[in-house]
């Protein structure tokens, strides 16, 4: 039923991070690229997305009021836009608004954006230090860089899921006993060791169930990257299904991968919330 998987996939990736791909090569590592661009856009958003979450949560119970104002407007604004259309959004901004790569934006110094996307210093083993991007005449060299494919999918999965992220943070923050908060000021802690000391650990047992599934959803929302051209596994699978004609097993061959990342998600982050939990009733 699989073996199609083994045959050469006879078309080319335009985009496959750390792994090498050619046409030649059979189609299962095709799927693998696509896997590995799906995992490579997804955890970087994940921890981009936990950490604005963080930071709009904090702000939403700030005792700044356009602190709270903008907190809420930044989560009721991208709850209440679908993905897609968020995805979209930024996909034409990165391509329309941003410079041409022979004057892209220096925004730290090795860093540079442009409409051919974001290039960063990068290790280069094969000569053992550091290539760091460099303008040129007609485009910025050296380095690494991302697609603006790549870009648009980050930026629209971190964004949505921080906005609901938020929420589930703050509800575990303000499910604290202000008591414990009040403790720790009269023993002298100042604002952030209360805050980073004292009510967040608390409120972890409260966050972490309720974050999982947001996890979960923005792993299974990385599939709209198809909509912008970014190469992940739905991608690869489409194209692997139409050269060969078999749709129902890359269908199922997705759907497999995707239950078993949901899978392993939902591990790892059980894990965690049971080694927490026994820690503090240590």
């Amino acid at each position: 039923m699989l073996d199609f998987l083994f045959q050469p996939s006879g078309f080319d990736i335009g985009e496959t991070g750390l792994l090498s791909f050619d046409a030649a090569q059979p189609l299962w590592r095709a799927i693998l690229v696509g896997l590995g661009n799906t995992l490579r856009v997804s955890l970087p958003a994940l921890i981009l997305a936990t950490l604005l979450a963080t930071l709009v949560a904090l702000s939403r119970r700030s005792t700044s009021k356009p602190a709270r104002l903008a907190g809420l407007i930044y989560t009721d604004s991208l709850r209440n836009v679908p993905l897609l259309v968020q995805l979209l959004l930024w996909y034409f901004l990165v391509v329309e608004w941003l410079p041409d790569s022979n004057s892209a934006w220096q925004l730290l110094p090795g860093v540079f954006l442009s409409k051919g996307g974001l290039s960063f210093p990068w290790w280069d083993a094969a000569t053992g230090q550091w290539s760091v991007p460099a303008q040129e005449i007609f485009n910025v060299s050296g380095g690494a860089a991302v697609t603006p494919e790549y870009l648009a999918v980050a930026l629209a999965l971190s964004l949505y899921t921080s906005a609901f992220l938020a929420e589930v943070i703050r509800g575990g923050l303000e499910a604290v006993p202000p008591s414990l908060a009040e403790a720790a000021e009269t023993l002298g802690a100042s604002r952030w060791q209360v805050i980073y000391k004292v009510v967040l650990p608390q409120a972890l047992r409260t966050i972490v169930p309720a974050a999982t599934n947001q996890y979960l959803n923005l792993i299974k929302n990385s599939s709209l990257a198809v909509a912008v051209g970014y190469p992940d596994l739905v991608s690869v699978s489409n194209t692997a299904a139409n050269q060969t004609g078999r749709t129902l097993e890359c269908v199922l061959v997705m759907m497999s991968i995707y239950l078993t990342l949901s899978l392993l998600t939902s591990a790892l982050m059980n894990l965690f919330n049971a080694r927490y939990a026994l820690k503090g009733s240590a």
